[in-house]
């Protein structure tokens, strides 16, 4: 089985193929930056994108990813530097213990591919699926914005 991860072709270690994608990402594969939380895809620190499209990676058997682009936050920024909402969570000083952030930075990036300049009901209801235990999320819309308007800046 092969999986399409960050622009590259990479086959899934036997044995792996009945379990969720985000066990794939990290105990198959070695790409720990997508964190897993609840694994009931309530809390959202698994995101990556499928196609795009944030999805919860906790809840997603790794076949129904076959066929599929999967970008998880290794490879958002493409080799690029630091994709635009990357750049914003430092300037705004977002993290605060850091698990979190990775899903919450997958879902502003498909957030902001869709739509590049949210308004603040479009933010909160974009990012209503990913839970912050440290409660940093005024700091995280700031993120949001600020992102956006490096996008704008940038194009």
């Amino acid at each position: 089985m092969k999986l399409r991860i960050n622009a590259t072709d990479l086959d899934v270690p036997a044995g792996w193929e009945d379990a969720p994608l985000v066990s794939v990402l990290r105990d198959g594969l070695g790409l720990t930056g997508t964190k897993f939380g609840c694994g009931k895809g309530l809390c959202g620190a698994c995101t990556v994108h499928l196609d795009g499209v944030a999805t919860f990676s906790c809840v997603l058997p790794v076949s129904a990813a076959v066929g599929k682009s999967i970008t998880t936050i290794e490879g958002l920024a493409g080799g690029q530097g630091l994709h635009p909402v990357q750049r914003a969570w430092l300037d705004e000083s977002v993290p605060q213990c850091g698990y979190c952030q990775a899903g919450q930075i997958m879902s502003a990036a498909a957030l902001l591919a869709e739509r590049s300049d949210p308004d603040d009901a479009t933010v909160k209801r974009a990012m209503a699926g990913n839970l912050c235990r440290c409660g940093t999320y005024e700091r995280i819309r700031r993120g949001i914005a600020r992102a956006a308007e490096l996008s704008r800046e940038a194009n």
